[in-house]
């Protein structure tokens, strides 16, 4: 049955009473185009053109710009507005320190390709605290966290103004799921329910997921978004074409049409855990959400760099619940859900009596141990059609691309063990890319001094170049003294966390001034230079590093097959048959 007009008007009204719009039509964006092409332009993270896109469709709502000093302080100390509303996760535009930017300019916003966006007027410039904004937001300072990495590579300065948005970021992919809240609200009154769940996800969805929605969606009586981020997600998520692809057809196939509403979201995650909860809420509310799925690692980054989890079970879910009334969007709590065998049916775990046999498999497990060992998702785990997406697009880990990152002081013999294990990686078929960082500057990275600055640039270069070989199911190993502990997390990120295997190279600085042929230490110790590593520039040993290696006592060939150990025990190499 359609919803008729009065039916219509009972969907939940937008965060803070109707959905902003910054738009510019007409004659009035022709003539901000002509003046925009005139302005000085700062170009934006793939971060800041996710935010800028949702505040320009209203997504954000009640906000109308980056947010200025007050409303930024008050959201980052207590979570709500300087009007009094709960609202969770700073939206901030960073740029860098310059005097080129002054209050009252206009400027114009453009992306990482030079494509304009919009024009906006500075009307506040102020420096922030990334460690004060890190251990309030995230709850945490450790750089392994994803957003505490991000944090380390912006501006130190935030801007703040009134937007005019000249042209949507383009997106070629599914134009037909890439809806404004306006839209997704259209189709959600045309289904005529005053109650709708929404899902929030970055991974695909197996049979555990399939059974949750529904489920939800008879408990509430209403009707499902699934409203997946497809916009800057954790680095090693399986790609967002491939989830589409998995989307669209469970719902044409699997889901009740009548019931059922597909939208992409260009959201770029914090992986916040508890606050990132509250903000999808408010989220999914502009786009017409009641209620909203909550599991028990909501928007959770992993483990820290100790190996222990960033956020307790259930921490999102709490939050939430504290603050639904206020908020308005109720949470659909799930415990962790299993498998009963004997059944062939899922479950909540609180719900199955102790003696009956589960089978406790996360989407992650399966992951690990199907995906990257090469063998098909079993049938009683997720659809077939599903298996077949994701078996054509994920090759067996042994088939996949890694990144080994040795990390060190100057000469303690990172370069030559890279170099024998590229020899050794290609002795049994991988195609090896060396990244060695004295090569890197000589190319890459050429003009660049020893300031932190520079040297974090010419990290996250290497990392950039590492993380497209490893996207492409190659093999990167990089050589570099990197020593700052926040940058390689940063690179961490960028190949993806379970891609990305560092070794520390731990020699004594005493040891690598013994071996020294360039006479760097000697004329650091003659104060002829300044900026060495170890001498008067700190090296931040990494914390909890995949393998540490000692060159004192060992030779490197045999450092080098220890490494080619680790990757055949952690199948990332096949085994080389024994002669």
């Amino acid at each position: 049955m359609k919803a008729t007009a009065h039916q219509a008007s009972q969907l939940i009204s937008p965060y803070g009473g109707g959905l902003i719009n910054l738009l510019a039509h007409g004659e009035e964006r022709l003539e901000l185009i002509e003046w925009a092409n005139r302005l000085p332009a700062l170009q934006l993270s793939p971060r800041s053109v996710c935010d800028l896109e949702l505040l320009a469709i209203g997504a954000f709502s009640p906000l109308d710009r980056f947010m200025g000093q007050n409303d930024y302080l008050q959201v980052v100390e207590e979570m709500r507005l300087s009007n009094g509303l709960i609202f969770p996760i700073p939206i901030t535009l960073p740029a860098p320190k310059t005097d080129d930017i002054r209050l009252g300019q206009e400027i114009a916003l453009r992306t990482p390709t030079n494509e304009l966006i919009a024009v906006m007027t500075v009307e506040e410039r102020f420096e922030w605290d990334p460690e004060l904004e890190a251990q309030r937001v995230c709850g945490t300072t450790d750089p392994r966290h994803p957003l505490v990495a991000d944090m380390a590579s912006r501006g130190n300065t935030y801007l703040s103004g009134p937007l005019h948005v000249l042209n949507l970021p383009k997106h070629y992919d599914f134009p037909d799921l890439r809806r404004s809240p306006a839209e997704v609200r259209c189709r959600l009154e045309q289904i005529g329910c005053a109650k709708v769940v929404a899902f929030q996800t970055r991974n695909p969805l197996h049979r555990a997921h399939e059974w949750m929605t529904k489920r939800a969606v008879e408990e509430i009586g209403g009707s499902l978004l699934i409203h997946p981020a497809v916009g800057v997600t954790q680095h090693g998520d399986i790609d967002h074409y491939t989830r589409v692809r998995c989307y669209r057809m469970l719902v044409e196939r699997y889901y009740d049409p009548e019931r059922t509403v597909l939208s992409l979201i260009p959201l770029a995650m914090r992986m916040a855990g508890p606050r990132e909860a509250v903000w999808h809420a408010i989220i999914r509310r502009n786009y017409g959400a009641s209620h909203l799925l909550v599991g028990r690692h909501h928007a959770s980054p992993g483990n820290d760099s100790h190996g222990r989890p960033f956020y307790g079970p259930c921490q999102a879910q709490e939050l939430l619940a504290s603050l639904e009334a206020e908020i308005g969007v109720t949470m659909v709590p799930f415990d962790e859900v299993v498998y009963l065998p004997e059944d062939d049916r899922y479950e909540e775990l609180a719900r199955v009596p102790k003696d009956r046999k589960v089978v406790r498999l996360s989407g992650t497990d399966a992951r690990e141990r199907y995906l990257q060992d090469g063998k098909r998702l079993p049938a009683w785990f997720t659809r077939p059609e599903v298996a077949d997406l994701l078996t054509r697009a994920y090759p067996p880990r042994h088939q996949q691309g890694f990144c080994i990152w040795f990390t060190g002081l100057p000469c303690a013999g990172k370069s030559t063990i890279a170099e024998i294990l590229a020899v050794l990686l290609m002795e049994q078929g991988r195609q090896a890319t060396l990244l060695d960082g004295d090569v890197v500057r000589t190319h890459l990275s050429k003009g660049l001094g020893f300031s932190k600055e520079d040297r974090d640039t010419n990290i996250l270069r290497i990392g950039f170049v590492a993380s497209e070989i490893v996207r492409h199911h190659g093999v990167a190993i990089a050589a570099a003294v990197s020593p700052y502990r926040a940058a390689r997390n940063q690179v961490r990120a960028m190949v993806g966390e379970d891609r990305f295997i560092m070794v520390y190279v731990s020699t004594p600085l005493e040891i690598c001034e013994q071996r020294d042929r360039k006479g760097l230490y000697a004329r650091a110790r003659r104060r002829e230079a300044t900026g060495v590593t170890g001498i008067d520039d700190p090296y931040e040993a990494p914390v909890a590093p995949e393998i540490v290696i000692d060159t004192a006592g060992r030779a490197p060939e045999e450092n080098a097959r220890n490494v080619v150990r680790y990757l055949e025990t952690h199948g990332f190499l096949q085994a080389a048959p024994q002669p």
